[in-house]
């Protein structure tokens, strides 16, 4: 074998070695858990009803023509001080251990990591949320992420939220899927806005599947969608409410809807695994054309 001969076999067996990433991003709020995450312990610990915190924090937005997302971080820390109680970011993570989730989904992470990986297919989770992140870091599926991308607050040097540091909206939210697709993960990394031609991504946009449950969504979901990737709309399969995400999948918004069901026999799993397959084949073909670009002609 002439050395010409010896580098291809090296670059064929190198192409053929490299595992291809996708990415699988997820609300939090009412995708991984049945109810908003302040709901279950953070609201009813000053003593409130839910209903008229976001009611109030509703109105503060329109009467001041507020961020909704910065209004209700406001809400917390003025009902915290009327109520002479300290939110602190190890109390939001207590709380955060009480978070309610969705059937399946404390199994769900490993169950598809499994599978892609027996296609050669190597998976990152990740959360994009308006919800508050100090909860998200708090519950017991934390772990699973390669990033939590969420509303957080600025601290004090006792650890007390004083100011919003993030406040994560539905049109903000797409930043992040520029910044999971090209690799610039950090929030304050401002090369995510360069050009990137599609070959240098560090996950293509055809790998990113975006897993929602609301109108707050769509932005990432057309957006994954637009771009050749997958847009998933779940639904709370106790109330069967999927008149919205039949809608956004009438609107051609969404590629699929499911209930928010994360057991390994239930549907969302079956068409996660679907999605899986499809990217390790498509993988499989684009290594295959790198492949007869690299081979030598005699």
């Amino acid at each position: 074998m002439d050395r010409a001969e010896r580098t291809f076999c090296d670059k064929e067996t190198e192409i053929r070695a490299k595992r291809p990433k996708m990415a699988i991003c997820y609300d939090f709020d009412k995708t991984l858990s049945p109810d908003d995450m302040q709901t279950f312990t953070l609201i009813p610990s000053f003593g409130i009803d839910k209903d008229e915190f976001w009611r109030d924090s509703d109105e503060l937005a329109e009467a001041n023509r507020m961020d909704t997302n910065l209004a209700w971080m406001y809400q917390l820390i003025k009902y915290s001080r009327f109520k002479n109680k300290s939110l602190k970011r190890e109390y939001f993570k207590e709380i955060g251990a009480d978070v309610k989730l969705y059937t399946g989904v404390t199994d769900w992470f490993d169950m598809m990591n499994e599978y892609a990986c027996r296609r050669g297919i190597d998976i990152e989770h990740y959360i994009i949320s308006s919800g508050l992140k100090e909860i998200i870091e708090g519950s017991e599926i934390a772990h699973h992420f390669k990033r939590i991308y969420a509303s957080s607050y600025l601290y004090t040097a006792d650890k007390v939220a004083e100011w919003p540091a993030q406040a994560i909206n539905y049109t903000s939210k797409t930043q992040y899927i520029f910044r999971i697709a090209k690799g610039f993960l950090e929030e304050y990394d401002e090369r995510v806005n360069d050009s990137m031609p599609e070959s240098m991504l560090r996950i293509p946009y055809e790998n990113i599947v975006y897993i929602g449950d609301s109108a707050t969504d769509i932005p990432c979901m057309r957006l994954v969608k637009s771009k050749g990737g997958f847009s998933i709309g779940v639904y709370d399969p106790e109330k069967n409410n999927v008149e919205r995400v039949h809608r956004l999948f009438k609107d051609d918004r969404i590629n699929f809807y499911a209930p928010a069901d994360y057991s390994r026999s239930a549907r969302l799993a079956e068409i996660m695994e679907q999605i899986i397959d499809e990217i390790a084949t498509r993988e499989a073909l684009k290594a295959e054309r790198e492949i007869l670009r690299e081979t030598p002609i005699n």
